[in-house]
């Protein structure tokens, strides 16, 4: 290995240090990194500079500038140049490129974790002493698209019996214009109790063709063992589930629909229902929902009719979850928990505003879905393998593809 040493006197370094201190430490990294280039530059010529050898293998050629950008700031190197012989080589810049790559990621990570790209800019400037433009820090944010890619088309497999999808929207240019894009999610409770988000996607809206289209590409990817589907009413999803899941129940989110009969009824009414609505779901039996339902009929309907038939239309397929038992019936009877994930990525996306296209969407809230994926891996499980097997082993299954079977006969009609 080239040997090198740096010498600096007692004066020297005072005179340095009575400059600007960042500016003394660059002098003295720049010398530094300039005697390693020398070093190694003698060491590959094997002969030091004016020295006649026999063991020379080319002779210097003068120097070349190039920037270094070190956590200090930027420097100028001197970089030799080689001639009648093989080019100059460094590991100098060896290290750059790393440091570089690593200056790459962070800034993607930032914007991934809800810092503007102006924000991550500022930042970069200050930690560095080097400007970088919006547009270069969109730039690399592209370094998280083949890890977007590959989560998003990874093959699915196991069982998957707990499905529950939703969709959320931003804003997005497009042809001059600002348009809202829908954004699906699938999230998914597998074989061992594990939570998992299995597949998104970007759609110009929500509609039966669009949401039938999702989960094609789920169940293409390999899901299956779909027992419950949890979601809003949402018309094309339902279709998405009577035609892409046939065995599927539908479960109706007890909270969407608690909003859906509050919304049909007068104002001066809507605590009393909302407080009893409360007791009906959390009723220990069907049998008992049914009767707090019938009486919560009769007690609006000459006040709220509107609000009383909504709930009589709907109130079975709200219902589905009362197959299960308790433990369960509390996680699955609304999709709150994809709503979380949808304000997660609302809130990762407020500093953004107005994505640029939509591969800027599915770039950053992959990457944000990725990220909370993961967290999932150190939560507590649903439900544990042995629990959901004697489950399976009882005639729910069978009573829940007659539900199934029902639903989509209704929906036909």
């Amino acid at each position: 290995m080239a040997q090198f040493n740096i010498t600096l006197s007692y004066e020297e370094i005072l005179a340095l240090l009575k400059e600007d201190k960042s500016e003394a430490f660059k002098a003295m990294l720049t010398n530094s990194l300039n005697g390693i280039m020398q070093a190694e530059s003698t060491a590959q010529l094997g002969a030091e500079p004016y020295e006649r050898s026999e063991e020379r293998s080319g002779s210097r050629n003068g120097y070349r500038d190039r920037d270094l950008t070190t956590r200090i700031g930027t420097i100028t190197l001197k970089v030799p140049k080689h001639r009648n012989g093989e080019p100059f080589k460094t590991l100098v810049f060896d290290n750059y490129c790393r440091s570089e790559a690593a200056l790459i990621v962070t800034m993607a990570e930032m914007v991934v974790n809800g810092v503007s790209t102006r924000k991550v800019s500022k930042v970069m400037e200050m930690l560095c002493g080097k400007t970088y433009s919006k547009s270069t820090v969109s730039e690399a944010c592209k370094v998280l698209d083949a890890q977007v890619k590959e989560f998003r088309e990874r093959t699915l497999t196991g069982e998957y019996p707990f499905l529950i999808l939703d969709a959320t929207y931003f804003k997005v240019r497009e042809q001059g214009r600002v348009i809202s894009k829908a954004f699906m999610t699938a999230l998914a409770t597998d074989g061992e109790g594990h939570r998992e988000i299995i597949g998104f996607c970007i759609a110009p809206n929500e509609s039966k063709e669009t949401w039938n289209d999702f989960v094609k590409s789920l169940n293409k990817r390999g899901l299956k063992g779909v027992r419950i589907v949890i979601s809003d009413a949402h018309e094309g999803i339902r279709d998405a589930i009577s035609r892409q899941l046939p065995g599927a129940a539908w479960q109706r989110c007890q909270f969407h629909f608690t909003r859906n009969i509050l919304d049909k009824a007068p104002k001066k009414y809507q605590v009393g229902l909302a407080n009893e609505l409360h007791e009906l779901w959390h009723s220990k039996t069907i049998e008992e929902a049914r009767k707090r339902r019938d009486a919560i009929i009769a007690e609006y309907s000459d006040v709220a009719e509107a609000a009383t038939s909504c709930l009589d239309e709907g109130f079975e397929s709200a219902m589905t979850v009362m197959l299960l038992p308790d433990y369960l019936r509390k996680y699955y009877r609304t999709s709150n928990h994809i709503e979380r994930l949808n304000k997660e990525l609302k809130r990762r996306s407020k500093v953004i505003g107005i994505f640029p296209n939509e591969d800027s969407i599915m770039r950053i809230m992959g990457a944000v879905l990725i990220e909370m994926n993961e967290q999932f891996s150190g939560v507590r499980c649903v439900y544990s393998y042995k629990k959901l097997n004697e489950l399976m082993s009882t005639d729910l299954p069978g009573r829940l593809i007659k539900i199934a079977e029902e639903q989509r006969r209704i929906s036909v009609a």
